[in-house]
């Protein structure tokens, strides 16, 4: 997937799904001899949170400052982290479908609740 193919709505889905498959890397840690599994944190260091007010702002200057910030993000991301977050959002690459899939003529985009 292109980094120039996300729109401010497709990275904010993006991003929200981003920072859940985060959160769901977990660590094992021993605190007072009992051992504690804990939630990732690297959504946190990675600033998803303000990047993701930045993409619901009303604000077109601080929308198009989110939209950059998750470009610049995105290409950091490993392949398998980045196929994670675009199975979850419902994105699919029309080359990979079989003939008979119905999908396989269509753009890849959120689904419209037909």
């Amino acid at each position: 997937m292109q980094v120039d193919t996300f729109t401010e709505d497709t990275a904010l889905d993006a991003v929200v799904e981003l920072q859940r498959v985060l959160a769901a890397r977990t660590h094992r840690r021993i605190v007072l001899g009992q051992e504690v599994t804990v939630p990732g944190q690297l959504g946190a260091a990675l600033n998803l949170p303000r990047t993701v007010n930045r993409l619901r702002s009303r604000q077109a200057r601080l929308r198009e400052q989110g939209l950059e910030d998750f470009q610049q993000l995105w290409v950091t991301l490993s392949i398998q982290t980045r196929e994670k977050v675009l199975r979850a959002i419902g994105w699919y690459k029309p080359q990979e479908l079989s003939w008979d899939d119905k999908r396989s003529n269509r753009l890849p985009g959120p689904d419209k609740g037909v």
